[in-house]
């Protein structure tokens, strides 16, 4: 049987949230990405294979819910896998809770779910972190997590809000290392949209408008989005370079 060819390997965890610009980051550097829906029946993976780089997004379920989701358990264990070969990961929301728990850290409820536009302040780590180089070192970017943790040990804290003190993390060496965003740096038009719909529950036990959410986009979208195509498309260029060399 003729083996994968290498690829980016993404899990998707609700058709809401897709990957959107980290899709068109590693788009626009040539790189293949595969994209495993548990939600719609696919298996995750038992191993990584010949996997470039691991991307794992957000969902509403918490990083805990192993019994009620169980193809977190294997989500986590590829997680690991990734950070024990030195494959580039990238994390966003449940997708960060994941790393965070694989890393040791408690990922448990916030005091209140974050939702919407607000903003988000770099630390000096964060500033100098090669991602997030020439960011503005306060920006507005998109919410919408109702879990939290602490910064896992031996990473460095790149990221906070005034509701949440760690909302980026970086674990390892920055030219090999994983990160995970609890905020949503990805999202497009389409995606708030949909995501207000799917989770307007959400939205209504947090007396919360959508067609304010939506609006916010507006005037928030066109600048988070400048910041989200820099940083993942560094992300892309980090996991393009490792593919090159694998394959030399």
């Amino acid at each position: 049987m003729p083996s994968r060819p290498a690829d980016v390997l993404i899990l998707q965890h609700v058709a809401a949230e897709p990957p959107g610009l980290i899709g068109e980051a590693l788009a626009g550097r040539g790189q293949p990405t595969r994209t495993v829906r548990p939600f719609a029946g696919d298996a995750v993976p038992g191993s990584l294979g010949s996997a470039t780089g691991l991307v794992v997004m957000g969902g509403p379920m918490s990083a805990g819910d192993l019994d009620r989701y169980p193809p977190l358990r294997a989500e986590l264990a590829l997680i690991e896998e990734a950070l024990r070969s030195g494959v580039p990961v990238l994390g966003v929301c449940l997708g960060s809770q994941l790393i965070a728990r694989v890393l040791g850290a408690d990922v448990t409820p916030a005091p209140q779910q974050e939702i919407g536009w607000g903003g988000v302040a770099l630390t000096d780590a964060g500033a100098e972190d090669p991602l997030f180089a020439g960011v503005p070192r306060r920006f507005t970017a998109f919410h919408w997590h109702g879990d939290a943790f602490a910064l896992p040990a031996g990473c460095e804290r790149l990221a906070w809000s005034a509701q949440t003190d760690c909302q980026a993390f970086r674990y390892g060496a920055p030219e090999r290392g994983a990160y995970g965003l609890l905020f949503h740096l990805e999202v497009t038009p389409g995606i708030v949209q949909s995501m207000t719909v799917a989770f307007a529950g959400e939205l209504a036990a947090n007396d919360l408008d959508a067609a304010t959410v939506r609006e916010g986009a507006a005037a928030h979208l066109p600048a988070t989005q400048q910041i989200g195509r820099r940083v993942f498309g560094r992300w892309a260029g980090r996991v393009a370079q490792r593919a090159e060399h694998a394959a030399q």
